[in-house]
Parts: C-alpha cells; sequence; structure tokens
C-alpha cells in the first residue's frame, strides 16, 4: 500500500525478479561452469561453452525486464502522480486485466475487495462485467478511448478507459448521481420563512436570488418596517432598492410565509385578505386540509382547464402518480415530514399536463389551510420519461445480452445436434416427429431471445438496399394467409417509390407484426390498407419526443378500421410485455420488436388512433437511390454436393458447442483441429508445418478473446480466412472485426447448414476457387 496515494499492485515489481525458467537457466550455467573442472579437456571445453551461453542468455532477459519493468514503473509513476487525489476511482490494469495501480478512491468505492483483476472487482457491481469491459478495451484499441453507462444493483455508474503507452488502460469507475426532480426549487415564487423577533429563517433560491443573498434578520430585507402586507413596499434587492408587493401569511407555530412579487401592480387589501390572490402571476390554489378548494388565480385556473375550481376537491382534478391526495394533505397540514412537493396529473381530456405542487401551512381564523403553487412540470416529465425509455431499453439490453450469450449457446448446442440426428432418420422413422418437435420449439426459444435484442437493438443486422415493392409483393401470400377469410388485405405503391436501406427478414417481421396487430383489431373483419410512398421534408419534423431531420423518405402505412387504442394507452404500445390481449394470446414483444428493429434500421415509427375507428401505423426509412449489384460469392451459392477440403482450426469454450460443430464440419470432409482456448490454439500454430485454411473461433472466452488471438495468428498466417461466432450481437465487437481481414460473423444459435456454408464459403476463398 503507498501510503496516502493508493495501491500499486505486486505484478509491477515481478519484472525485476528472475522467473522460473530464468533461475533453471542459471543453476545449470553454473552446474556446467563448475563441471568443467572435473571432467576431460574437450567436454570440459563444450561445457564451458554451454555455460558461457546460457549466462549470457540469462543476462539478456535480465535486461528485458528490467526495460520492461523500468515502462511499467514510469507509467505508474505517471498515474500515481495524476490520480492519487482524484476523487473518481481509477485503475490502471495490463493487457490480461491485471490491475496494477489503485487510488484512494478505488479503494474507498470498492472497499474489501481483493485487486487482482478489475472484472474481479467489478463483480460485486455488475453481474458479467466481462463483456463489458471487452467491449469498451476493443473500442479504446481502436480509438484511444472509449466509455459506456452501466445499469448496476447499486445505481448508474460510468466505466471510462484510455489506453496508455507500453499495454496499460486507465480505468475510471464514477458514480452517475441521479438529480433528483426535489432538487430544483419547487417555489418559483420568492418566499421567505421569518420567525419571532424578525429572524429570517428561510429563503428560497428565487428569494436570494432576488435579494443577493441569505438575509438574516428581515430588517436587511425591508429598510422600512412594519412590512405592509398586500401593499407595494421597498426591498433591498441586488440591484439596489426596488419597489416589491408583498403578502404575508399567517404560519404555523408563531412563523410567517412573506411572499415577494416585485412587478405587480398594488390592490386594496379586502378584510379577509386574499383579494391578491387573483392578481398573481404564479398559479395559486387555496385548500382546506380535506382538500377542498376555497380559491383559486387565472393561471391556476389555465393549468387545470377548468371555469371555476370553487367547492371542488383536488383529487377531482387531479390524480397522483404514486402516493394517496388526501394523505399527502394531511401529512403536510399537520406539519410531518420535510418538503411537501409531489407531481400530480391533470385530468383533462384535451392534452396530457403534468404539475409540480408544492404545499404550504397558513392560518385563517384558528384554521390551517394550505397554499398550494402549482408549476407546469409537463416538459420536466417529457424529458424523465425519455430518461426512463433509455435506461429501460439499456437495461433489457444488457439482461438480453447476457441471457443470449449463455441460452444461444445452450440452444446451438440442443438444434445442432438435432440436426445430426435428423441426418439419421428419415421421415418414416417413429423418432422423427420427435425430432422435428425439438427442433422447432428451440427455434421459437431462440426468436423469443431474438425478439428481446431487437427491442434493445443489440441484435446482428445485415442490411441491404432494396426495393419495398419487391419485399411486398414476396411477402403478399404470407401475410394473406395471416389475415384469414374475415379481413381484405390491399397493397398500394407509389410507382416511383425510391429504395431503402434495411435488413430484409427483420423488415419482413415487423410488417408482419403490424399487420397481425391490425387483424386482431377487428375481430369482426375488416380491411388493413398497407400503403407506400415518397415524402421529402423541407423541415424538421418533431413529434412523439422524435425529432425527423429534413430531407427524403420513404413511408410505409399499415392502417386499420379497428376498435382503436385509448389516448391514455397509446404512449404504451411499444413498451415490452404490454398487451391488451388476454392470457396465452400474446406476449407483448410485437410492437417493442418492431420499434427496435425500426430505429436499430435508422427510421421512425409513429402511431395514431381514434377510439372505436381504427389505427394508423406509420414508418418513415431515409431513401437511398439504387446501386449496381455485383457480382460475389454468396453462402447460398455454394453447393452441398460439392465439398471443399482443408484444415480448420475451431476454437470453442462450451465443450457441446465444440462437439456438434466438429461433427458438422468433419461430415463435410474437411479436417478439423480443435482447441477449447486462444492460448491452447496459439501453441497449437507453434508448429509452422501445420497448415490452416480458416479460423473459426468464439469471440467472448476466458482469457484471451477471439479477436485479439487471432490478430496474432495472422501476423504468421495473413492468408487464413476467418470465421467468428458469439451469441452476442456483432456491434459489441464490431469495430475491432473491422480490422481483421478476411473475417465473418455467424450469430448463435446456428444450424448445421448455417455452419457449414459459411465455413464452406471461406474455405472457398482460402483455396481461391471460384464459385458456380
Amino acid at each position: 500500500m503507498a501510503d496516502t496515494t493508493g495501491h500499486i499492485s505486486t505484478s509491477t515489481t515481478r519484472s525485476t525478479r528472475l522467473t522460473p525458467r530464468t533461475r533453471v537457466a542459471f543453476v545449470i550455467a553454473i552446474g556446467c561452469f563448475l563441471a568443467s573442472y572435473f571432467v576431460p579437456a574437450f567436454p570440459s571445453l563444450v561445457l564451458l561453452l554451454v555455460s558461457i551461453l546460457l549466462l549470457l542468455a540469462t543476462g539478456w532477459i535480465l535486461v528485458l525486464n528490467m526495460l520492461s519493468h523500468r515502462a511499467g514503473s514510469h507509467m505508474i509513476r505517471s498515474a500515481e502522480q495524476v490520480f492519487a487525489e482524484d476523487t473518481v476511482a481509477s485503475f490502471v490494469t495490463g493487457v490480461k486485466g491485471d490491475i496494477r495501480y489503485v487510488n484512494r478512491a478505488a479503494e474507498q468505492l470498492f472497499e474489501g475487495q481483493e485487486f487482482r483483476t478489475l472484472a474481479g472487482v467489478l463483480q460485486s457491481s455488475i453481474a458479467n462485467p466481462g463483456p463489458v469491459l471487452f467491449r469498451l478495451e476493443s473500442r479504446a484499441v481502436a480509438r484511444g478511448a472509449a466509455h459506456e453507462d452501466v445499469v448496476t444493483r447499486a445505481g448508474h455508474i460510468r466505466i471510462s478507459v484510455h489506453r496508455g503507452r507500453d499495454d496499460h488502460y486507465i480505468w475510471r469507475i464514477e458514480k452517475l448521481e441521479e438529480r433528483h426532480a426535489n432538487e430544483a426549487d419547487p417555489m418559483p415564487l420568492p418566499m421567505m420563512t421569518v420567525g419571532r423577533n424578525g429572524a429570517v429563517l428561510y429563503m428560497n433560491t428565487a428569494a436570494r436570488d432576488l435579494i443577493g443573498e441569505r438575509a438574516r434578520t428581515l430588517d436587511r430585507v425591508f429598510p422600512k418596517l412594519p412590512l405592509r402586507s398586500g401593499q407595494i413596499n421597498t426591498i433591498n434587492s441586488s440591484e439596489g432598492a426596488v419597489s416589491c408587493l408583498v403578502v404575508e401569511l399567517e404560519g404555523a407555530t408563531g412563523r410567517r410565509e412573506v411572499f415577494l412579487l416585485p412587478g405587480i401592480a398594488p390592490t386594496e387589501r379586502q378584510p379577509d385578505g386574499w383579494a391578491f390572490f387573483d392578481e398573481l402571476p404564479v398559479p395559486l390554489l387555496k385548500l382546506a386540509r380535506t382538500g377542498e378548494i376555497h380559491l383559486s388565480n387565472r393561471p391556476a385556473r389555465d393549468l387545470l382547464g377548468v371555469e371555476g375550481c370553487s367547492g371542488k376537491i383536488m383529487s377531482d382534478l387531479m390524480e397522483g402518480l404514486g402516493r394517496s391526495i388526501p394523505d399527502w394533505l394531511e401529512d403536510a397540514a399537520a406539519g410531518r415530514g420535510g418538503v411537501h412537493s409531489e407531481f400530480l396529473r391533470v385530468k383533462r381530456e384535451d392534452r396530457e399536463v403534468f404539475l409540480q405542487v408544492t404545499l404550504n401551512r397558513a392560518t385563517e381564523a384558528g384554521e390551517t389551510v394550505l397554499i398550494a403553487v402549482l408549476s407546469d412540470a409537463t416538459k420536466l416529465k417529457s424529458l424523465e420519461a425519455q430518461f426512463v425509455q433509455s435506461q429501460k431499453m439499456q437495461a433489457i439490453g444488457q439482461l438480453a445480452g447476457g441471457v443470449a450469450h449463455d441460452f444461444n449457446n445452450l440452444l446451438t448446442a440442443i438444434t445442432g445436434h438435432c440436426d445430426l440426428l435428423l441426418l439419421r432418420h428419415d421421415q418414416g422413422d417413429p423418432n422423427f416427429a420427435d425430432l422435428v418437435q425439438i427442433n422447432q420449439n428451440a427455434n421459437r426459444a431462440a426468436a423469443l431471445v431474438s425478439q428481446l435484442l431487437a427491442y434493445s437493438r443489440k441484435q446482428t443486422l445485415r442490411p441491404e438496399v432494396m426495393d419495398l415493392r419487391d419485399m411486398l409483393s414476396d411477402l403478399t401470400h404470407l401475410l394473406n394467409r395471416l389475415v384469414g377469410e374475415k379481413v381484405t388485405l390491399s397493397l398500394t405503391h407509389d410507382p416511383t417509390l425510391s429504395s431503402i436501406r434495411a435488413d430484409k427478414r427483420q423488415l419482413e417481421q415487423v410488417l408482419m407484426n403490424l399487420v397481425v396487430n391490425a387483424r386482431d383489431a377487428m375481430p369482426e373483419g375488416g380491411d388493413i390498407r398497407v400503403r407506400t410512398e415518397n415524402i421529402t421534408l423541407d423541415d424538421p419534423l418533431w413529434r412523439d419526443r422524435a425529432i425527423v431531420a429534413p430531407g427524403r423518405y420513404v413511408r410505409v402505412s399499415v392502417e386499420d378500421g379497428g376498435v382503436g387504442i385509448p389516448a391514455d394507452k397509446i404512449q404504451k404500445v411499444f413498451e415490452p410485455f404490454y398487451t391488451t390481449k388476454r392470457t396465452g394470446e400474446g406476449t407483448g414483444l410485437g410492437l417493442s420488436t418492431a420499434y427496435g428493429i425500426v430505429k436499430q434500421t435508422g427510421g421512425f415509427i409513429f402511431v395514431d388512433s381514434i377510439l372505436g375507428e381504427g389505427t394508423v401505423f406509420q414508418l418513415l426509412f431515409p431513401a437511398h437511390d439504387p446501386v449496381a449489384v455485383t457480382e460475389k460469392i454468396k453462402a447460398e451459392e455454394i453447393a452441398h454436393n460439392r465439398p471443399v477440403e482443408g484444415v480448420v482450426l475451431l476454437v470453442e469454450d462450451e465443450a457441446p458447442v465444440r462437439a456438434f460443430a466438429s461433427r458438422a464440419l468433419q461430415m463435410r470432409g474437411l479436417t478439423v483441429l480443435e482447441a477449447d482456448s486462444a492460448e491452447a490454439a496459439l501453441e497449437l500454430l507453434e508448429d509452422t508445418t501445420l497448415n490452416v485454411d480458416v479460423f473459426v473461433s468464439d469471440v467472448v472466452m476466458p482469457g484471451i478473446d477471439g479477436p485479439s488471438w487471432v490478430i496474432r495468428a495472422l501476423q504468421s498466417r495473413p492468408e487464413t480466412q476467418v470465421v467468428f461466432m458469439s451469441g452476442y450481437a456483432a456491434e459489441t465487437f464490431g469495430e475491432i472485426q473491422a480490422r481483421i481481414p478476411n473475417s465473418l460473423f455467424l450469430p448463435k444459435p446456428f444450424s448445421l447448414t448455417d455452419l457449414t456454408d459459411i465455413v464452406q464459403r471461406q474455405m472457398l476463398r482460402a483455396k481461391s476457387v471460384p464459385a458456380e
């Protein structure tokens, strides 16, 4: 442990010691040197030469170790000087994730942890930190630095990494404090709480800004006392003496609430003291502790969307987002708790309005009354909804990504071995139907994981420039079967429709989901109209918290004449697992899947609905100019009856997946070398006489990951083709894969045909055999 600066790992000092192999070489050298004195002349000379060579090699290793140690030590000393007093937890790690330096903030944040590897330290906060660290390190290798915000059990953290010198990485773990809505000043009206003898007990932010400081006594604010409630008084503001309307209300326990209203015309104060109420520019309500509204001013009535409030109950006009309104009012009237501020939703049909309502106590004729200050929080709640939506998507994405990796490995083994069994059974076999059922249900499970990945925008897309008219023409037969006999499906196309760039298979899934939802909205039958057209936006389109930039777009509309969607439900239709169907009739993932696919493609999806009249879903995709199709080798062009011989190095840490893949490739006539880790693969490749045509490797593995070992292997074997396979989406390592030549990606779960086709494609390239 460093005295005050942090912890320096012992791994930084090991390089100065003799390694076990170096010590053995040194002992052998000394032994040979001593033995040379006790043997005949010629053997003695040989032993002497051997001992000299070993001593020289030992010395060279020591020099290299010293140079490495000096570089590492310099890096650690630099980090210690920079990050020792940093309030953010900082680490310095080696290329394998071993911790070399820990600052004091990190020791305090992860107190009690054993600082060996960064993944081990983060294990207590993140369920599976390996993929997160792998993604960040890969981006740091490509760009020099990267960061990612992660949802943990204890809240949100930001993990940042910078690539340093000598294969060192600098990591910073920072907690993202969520700013609570109540931290915003709930009272935009300047207000002070005054105690006995004119002591100012509290000033809100607006009052401090008006006065210019936190006043301690009332005479600092008012040069002439006593103050005149309901009349114009002179106050000492930050800009000098100014005229201000002052309203004083009697509070509890001898306190007084003083409101400062600069720029307000004077009004004659009536005996009840409330004549000023309707003139105030701030929305205000006067309430009984039971919630009955006694007074309201014009700004408050405008917010509530009513002509009058007198005699109404607060819960008739607003609804709480959490706790009961009567309980909240009673706590405020009794003085229980702290700041009495809540977010409430206004019960009005023309538009959605959220209010932040702050309660203050006052006394009138010996009875406690409440002054409610209303603040329009609609924009704030809209921003909060966007933040919650992004956090929800990130959380589901991390959950789906973690589940998908392990789950897809299991599904790959299940479907793969099922494919092998199907090859040995024909349709007349009594076991054939059971095997088909296993295969179909495994594919359904894979589709469910794919839907979660689609919603979180973490699936692997294969976009291509295409014509929607051709795609819909191919899909029409299937759509007609989906809608049934009671529903009529009609398609209308723009004859000059532009092309779009999207994943054809995923876009088909989107349109099928929309058509099925339209069918379900018309149980008695009706018409579903699918229309495509070109549109041009000259100005940005602001809608549903989205901004569509000006430009050329292709719009796809799916319209039905069904029951429609209620206004309070329309914003929830894209949420995962939300469904209005009965149990067993839907998973609630159809529209959320469509939303994720469209967003990941770079498009937009909007919904309009009138209850009882129908619903229209609109998809907007950026228009693309058609491109010439170039001739290239495609996996589907590879003939199955044309085997290609060659050697494949298969690297997979999951034994069931490795066993299936090895058997599948061997059945196609390929020679397969197996390795259960990257280290084992590199050890095999040390044999320079071994010829390997294709590397087939998992991406995320214990120890060295797939891209890292492949990059090392390609230094000596640059012509070797590569196939990466992973249960994670391709984007998690797409940046580093782009730097690996001749590499393709195969997402898990994959079938026997998927695997053999892509490997044969790479084998053709390795052998330079043109496809027929």
